[in-house]
This record gives C-alpha cells, sequence and structure tokens, in this order.
C-alpha cells in the first residue's frame, strides 16, 4: 500500500514509519468519554484528533476499525480504587437511575460529536455491557499468576509482573521510582504492593451499580474494560491505540500490564496521546475557574470570552495546532482562527465562478504533494492548514484572472480541496448551516405552540417533516434542539 506515513510513538519516543499488522485492515482503539457530566472541550479536542486520524488512514485506503468505548460503570472519584463511582454519585444527587445519567450524557456526547462534525466510530462499546468479557480477562489473570483476591476485590499484583516485564515501558519511568513517588491511598490494607491496582472491586450493600462475580458482587475496576473491550473487537495485537495524554501514566500502563498478563502480547503497536488544553497560558481547570464547555464557547457566555464562536471556527482553532502540542485559547487566538476560516471557505466558493481557459499555469500535483507530506508526518494538520492557504492565494488569483488553469485542472484542484478540506479535515462551510437555522428556529416554536394546545396531529407533523428533510429534533426540560441527521 502506498503509504509514507510516520507516527510519533509514545512508546518508543520517537517518530516511526507506519505499518499495519495486515493491511490493508488497521484496528483502532480509541478511549472514549465516562458519561456522567458534559463533554469537555479536552475531551472534544482527543476526539477531533482521532477522527482526523481516523480520516487520513481511510484516505490512505486503510479499511480501518475504529472502537471508542463509552465508560458507563467503574470509574471511581480521583481515578484510583478508593471513593465512589461518578455516575452513581451523580444518579444519587439527581435521584434518578444511573442509566439515566449514563444516557443523557451519552446522548449530549453524540450530539456534540455531531456539532463538531466528528465521524461515529465503527463500534462504541459500553463497560456494561461487557461485564462477563472482564470477569474471563480476571480470571486469565488470577490463573497466571499476577492478580490475587483479598475481602472479595482482586488487585494486580505489579511488583509480581514487573519480574518478567516492564510495567513503567509507556513511560519509561523505572519500578522503584514510581514506588518512591506513590502515595498511600485507600484500601492500601487490602493490597500487597503500593502501585497495585483494583481488576474487581467488592460493593458495598448501598452501591448502585454491582454485577455478581466469582469473587462476590461487585464492579470491574476502571482499567479493565478497556482491555477486555480492545481484546474482543481487535484482537490480542492491534495497530492503533489512544486518548489524552492524562491516560498515559496510569490507565493505558495498567491496560499493557492487564493485556501482556493475560495473554502475554503487548497490545497496540503504536501509541498515540494528545496533549492538553491551556487558557491564557494557564492550565484549563474548574478550581482555576478557566474551565468552559463548548455551548459556552459558541454562545460566548464565560466571563474570559468576549463573543461567541462557532463550531467550525473551534474546530479549525483546533486542528491549528498539531495534535501533540499544547493548545491555548485566547480571544485573539480564536479571532484570527475566525479570520483564517472564513477566508479559506470565501476562496473555496470561489471555485464554482472561476473561468478557465486553454492553458494552465496551477501545478496541482505539486499541491497535493504538500498536502499528503504534511499529513504523512504524524498527521501535521497546522503545516497542512498553512499549505491550504497557499492554495487560498492561487484560487484567489485564478479569480482575478492573473492565472490561467485549465477545465482538466481545475476539476483536480476542487477533487482535491473537497479531500483535504472537507473529507480529512472534516471542516464544513457554515454558510449553508446559517441559512436555514432561522427556518428550523421558527418551525420548533410553531410545534411548541401546537403542543402547549395539544394538537399534536401538527406537532408530530412537523418532527416527522423535518426528520424527512434531514434534521433530528431532541427534546429535553431545557427546551428544543435541532441537530442534522
Amino acid at each position: 500500500m502506498h503509504n509514507n506515513l510516520t507516527i510519533y510513538n509514545t512508546i518508543s519516543r520517537k517518530k516511526e514509519e507506519f505499518k499495519a499488522l495486515n493491511p490493508p485492515y488497521v484496528g483502532m482503539y480509541v478511549c472514549g468519554p465516562t458519561v456522567y457530566s458534559d463533554v469537555h472541550l479536552g475531551n472534544c479536542r482527543t476526539f477531533i484528533s482521532f477522527d482526523l486520524i481516523y480520516r487520513y488512514l481511510k484516505h490512505l485506503g486503510y479499511t480501518v476499525r475504529y472502537v471508542r468505548n463509552i465508560t458507563d460503570a467503574g470509574h471511581l472519584e480521583g481515578d484510583g480504587d478508593s471513593g465512589e463511582d461518578k455516575i452513581s454519585k451523580k444518579a444519587k444527587l439527581a435521584s434518578l437511575e444511573p442509566m439515566e445519567i449514563v444516557q443523557q450524557y451519552t446522548n449530549g456526547f453524540h450530539n456534540m460529536m455531531a456539532v463538531f462534525n466528528v465521524s461515529p466510530p465503527s463500534i462504541e462499546p459500553t463497560a456494561t455491557g461487557h461485564i462477563i468479557e472482564q470477569i474471563e480477562m480476571v480470571k486469565t489473570i488470577i490463573e497466571k499468576g499476577f492478580a490475587y483476591e483479598t475481602n472479595g476485590s482482586v488487585y494486580f499484583d505489579v511488583e509480581k509482573y514487573n519480574q518478567t516485564q516492564d510495567y513503567g515501558i509507556l513511560n519509561n519511568r523505572k519500578l522503584e521510582d514510581l514506588l518512591n513517588n506513590t502515595r498511600d491511598l485507600g484500601g492500601q490494607d487490602e493490597k500487597k504492593g503500593k502501585l497495585d491496582f483494583a481488576l474487581w472491586i467488592k460493593a458495598k450493600p448501598e452501591h448502585l451499580m454491582q454485577w455478581p462475580s466469582p469473587w462476590g458482587m461487585g464492579f470491574p475496576g476502571w482499567h479493565l474494560e478497556c482491555s477486555a473491550m480492545s481484546n474482543k473487537y481487535l484482537g490480542e495485537q492491534f495497530d492503533i491505540h489512544g486518548g489524552g495524554m492524562d491516560l498515559a501514566p496510569t490507565h493505558h500502563t495498567n491496560e499493557i500490564a492487564q493485556n501482556v498478563a493475560s495473554c502475554g502480547k503487548h497490545p497496540a503497536n503504536y501509541w498515540i496521546h494528545t496533549n492538553m488544553l491551556t487558557v491564557n497560558g494557564q492550565k484549563m481547570s474548574k478550581s482555576l475557574g478557566n474551565s468552559f464547555l463548548p455551548h459556552e464557547l459558541f454562545s460566548g457566555q464565560h466571563p474570559l470570552l468576549q463573543k461567541g464562536y462557532s463550531p467550525m471556527v473551534v474546530k479549525f482553532f483546533m486542528l491549528q495546532a498539531h495534535y501533540r502540542s499544547t493548545l491555548d485559547f485566547s480571544n485573539e487566538a480564536l479571532d484570527a482562527s475566525e479570520k483564517g476560516f472564513k477566508r479559506l471557505m470565501a476562496a473555496l466558493a470561489l471555485l464554482d465562478k472561476v473561468k478557465t481557459s486553454a492553458q494552465s499555469e496551477v501545478d496541482v500535483k505539486a499541491l497535493e504533494e504538500k498536502f499528503s507530506k504534511a499529513m504523512n508526518d504524524d498527521f501535521n494538520s497546522p503545516i497542512l492548514i498553512a499549505e491550504l492557504f497557499d492554495a487560498v492565494r492561487i484560487i484567489n488569483s485564478i479569480y482575478d484572472g492573473k492565472t490561467a488553469i485549465s477545465a482538466d485542472d481545475l476539476a483536480a484542484l476542487k477533487n482535491l480541496i473537497q479531500a483535504y478540506v472537507f473529507d480529512i479535515l472534516g471542516l464544513q462551510d457554515e454558510n449553508q448551516a446559517h441559512d436555514i437555522e432561522p427556518l428550523i428556529s421558527f418551525l420548533i416554536n410553531i410545534r411548541k405552540e401546537a403542543k402547549e394546545n395539544k394538537d399534536y396531529v401538527t406537532s408530530d407533523k412537523i418532527r416527522i417533516g423535518l426528520q424527512e428533510i434531514g434534521y433530528q429534533l431532541k427534546d429535553s426540560k431545557e427546551g428544543t434542539t435541532w441537530s442534522k441527521i
């Protein structure tokens, strides 16, 4: 397969040529969200980055099985083995079933991914849907001698594993350093070693989400689900495993240990990690008051924002930084991205209006080589975007009659732009969306009046009619929202 793609591999700490295990097939697993709250911008950036990777691999001709999980159980507060389950805690506070919380925030996550035009994965498995596979994996790890049961909980024996394997391989950290830097956390009395982590946790009677197991009623440890599900859908070894860089030190380190302990094989050939977000140079966090949610960024309703920015401008802004770089939010940077995005879309709109001639002064092949060189260099979207602005200058020059282009070259240029701007970067021209917005809002208001008058025939007619032309309505306590199907 034609491919000069190089990928920065966290595990080797260098760029490596991408070689699929079983071309043209590629298996990619990305850790998805824990659905107990609204998806935050850091998550959005990670999934936009992996969507770019997914889209580019498909562009290269690979058949990609992209697995991105939903964590709907087992993720405790503080990401450790103690504290309350994040979803159960939210359910108790809201007096709802845990699965109502899961459904609400899974829907919200899917809606936000659609707003950013992020492709759905091939498979989106849930932790609760794979309890049996997780229990089987724990049994195997115990049989292999790398886990032990204490009072109904099962722990992974890190020091025993490290006798034959390198536990800190992903982050190039020695076990002694890890032991010295680990605080004693809750549940320590049950563990043999400070670094041991829970594969299965005994549930207290009041714990809302628990399942029967050979060790009694309990629930799986957070790290276990990804090992069980990647193994089930991608096999013992697959091509790419990804997630945010915050997952590398513990979650992904423990995943590798679980997979190797259960089947003797390292799960993924390439580990890809996205970097974090900062705001005006400071880390984005709730405690600093500089954390904003996507909808606040769109509406501009946050003290740090001077105005709102459209989803495509935000996506374009994110793609202007390499996925491994920190991304710093500021009003100035967002304004610059907005200008750049509008300039790009305005130039592309001219492609349907230019006049062709017999002669051609445009080297489309050279442009294509520059675009693919950028993306083949570890999916370097900022370099690709810089090259696209070169294409913008060429398009404007053709439109102004200063540069000649033949009909064949124009067709080739249109295809090239379609491939890289819309199919690979996943951008959309928002001018079309803006035209329809007031119209749909008008129909939503008529439907609301119809429902208030108990005229359900009319309200259903509007909902079904919009659905038939590709727009979906979603009702909630806050009101009605719409999205493109």
